[in-house]
């Protein structure tokens, strides 16, 4: 297959569940994609969703909404630029730049959809928890199926959220294009494979068991490479454009959050984020610009445009080996602004990151789902007959929605099925429901 029908094969508009639903001059495909995103509950819950600052009282800090929304802006011009080199390369024919950057900028919508409350943090929690229940041994898994929950992993929900939990009556969930949903998986694997997977695309596992079928469905409308027949596949190309405006927003927006905040001296970050701009910093703008605000700010902007730039250019550098999928590697690593990015990273990971009230936020974390799976999964597993099922497990079951229930609003006979719902309800939360329910529950605070 030649570089242009592969191209339009990746391009795919096919809906999962719905088949071909062809968008207007107006409003392409792509387009509602984007606005079916913005108007999901599991999208608007991203408002009160960890970043990096949990449950701060600042209303300057970014939350998961607002780092959702850069990030898609950011993608929308990546895809955008590297879309009209690719259609002037390869002739593509009812394709428009605006096409790559609006696929783009969905999928970075929806990147962080199922993340779980008090960040990566919360990822660790439920992992740990599930590790340590016991739950795991009770049940007769298959090693994939134990393997979602012992690595249980955020974009394997947020591939869940997008194609079951949200309009779960519609086969598909939101029957989002192909393009989209295959862009968005920057893991196109399950938790367990028969065979190591090296690669960046391999580090993490983008849909659990349940969900497999869907993937493969995805995988095949837009003609990504397989890696192992059946399991597991080569990023779709656009899949690397997410990821650079992802670790672009929250690498550099992270830095301009901790400088506001006072963890790291302004001087620092106007350094670093220098570094990142280079060549970009012209005209002189920055020496009439006094205020430190304004000042990260306009470094910060140019930071991004010299990224984006560096970015689109090792892509279309390295397209051919994209596409057979020999390349598996991030693009900002393979670019001029490697070296400056790290400094960003070291200053990150050694005082950002560590500051003491994300510290404080994350250590809650493991205590709050860690109470909360243990109590409804105690509830569900009871009613199913596998313990003794009491006025408090009766009670909590009220408290539980019927969506995360199987058949009748009673607790699904799978096993895998009846744990993954609870950790789809517990997952799904926001940091301030969690804690509030966490502190109801425990009998810390009493409704008034």
């Amino acid at each position: 297959m030649g570089k242009k029908k592969t191209w339009e094969k990746l391009l795919s508009s096919e809906r999962l569940g719905a088949g071909k639903a062809p968008g207007t001059a107006e409003r392409t495909a792509f387009q509602q994609d984007y606005d079916r995103i913005v108007f999901t509950s599991a999208f608007r819950r991203l408002k009160d969703k960890t970043q990096v600052f949990p449950l701060s009282k600042s209303d300057y800090v970014r939350t998961r909404l607002t780092h959702s929304l850069e990030a898609s802006c950011v993608g929308r011009s990546l895809g955008a630029v590297v879309g009209r080199e690719i259609i002037a390369r390869h002739g593509l024919k009812d394709v428009e730049s605006g096409d790559f950057g609006a696929i783009v900028a969905a999928a970075c919508l929806a990147h962080d959809i199922g993340n779980p409350p008090f960040g990566h943090a919360g990822e660790d929690a439920i992992r740990e928890w599930f590790r340590n229940s016991g739950l795991l041994d009770r049940h007769e898994f298959t090693p994939a199926q134990r393997a979602d929950f012992e690595r249980y992993e955020g974009n394997a929900q947020g591939f869940r959220i997008v194609s079951r939990l949200q309009s779960p009556a519609n086969p598909g969930g939101l029957q989002l294009t192909s393009a989209v949903l295959a862009t968005f998986t920057k893991y196109p694997r399950p938790s367990a494979v028969d065979s190591d997977l090296p690669g960046k695309s391999g580090k993490k596992f983008g849909f659990f068991q349940q969900d497999a079928d869907n993937f493969a469905l995805v995988a095949k409308a837009t003609g990504m490479v397989e890696r192992l027949p059946g399991q597991a596949w080569r990023r779709h190309p656009l899949a690397f454009l997410v990821e650079v405006a992802d670790d672009t927003c929250y690498l550099i927006v992270d830095l301009e959050d901790a400088a506001r905040l006072g963890f790291v001296p302004y001087k620092d970050a106007e350094c670093l984020l220098g570094d990142l701009a280079g060549s970009a910093l012209s005209g002189g703008r920055l020496e009439r610009l006094h205020d430190p605000k304004e000042r990260l700010e306009y470094l910060r902007a140019k930071a991004i445009g010299r990224l984006l730039e560096s970015a689109a250019a090792v892509f279309l550098e390295n397209e051919e080996a994209i596409l057979n999928g020999t390349f598996d590697d991030e693009l900002l690593e393979q670019s001029p602004v490697a070296i400056p990015l790290q400094g960003v990273l070291k200053l990150a990971k050694e005082t950002i990151y560590t500051a003491r009230p994300a510290l404080e936020i994350e250590t809650a974390g493991f205590e709050v789902l860690g109470a909360l799976l243990g109590l409804f999964t105690n509830a569900v597993e009871a009613k199913a007959g596998f313990a003794r099922f009491t006025t408090r497990e009766r009670m909590l079951m009220k408290l539980l929605p019927t969506q995360f229930l199987g058949h009748g609003g009673e607790p699904d006979p799978d096993p895998y099925v009846r744990l993954l719902q609870v950790a789809d309800f517990v997952a799904g939360m926001t940091d301030s429901y969690a804690v509030d329910m966490y502190r109801k529950l425990k009998g810390f605070d009493l409704p008034t």
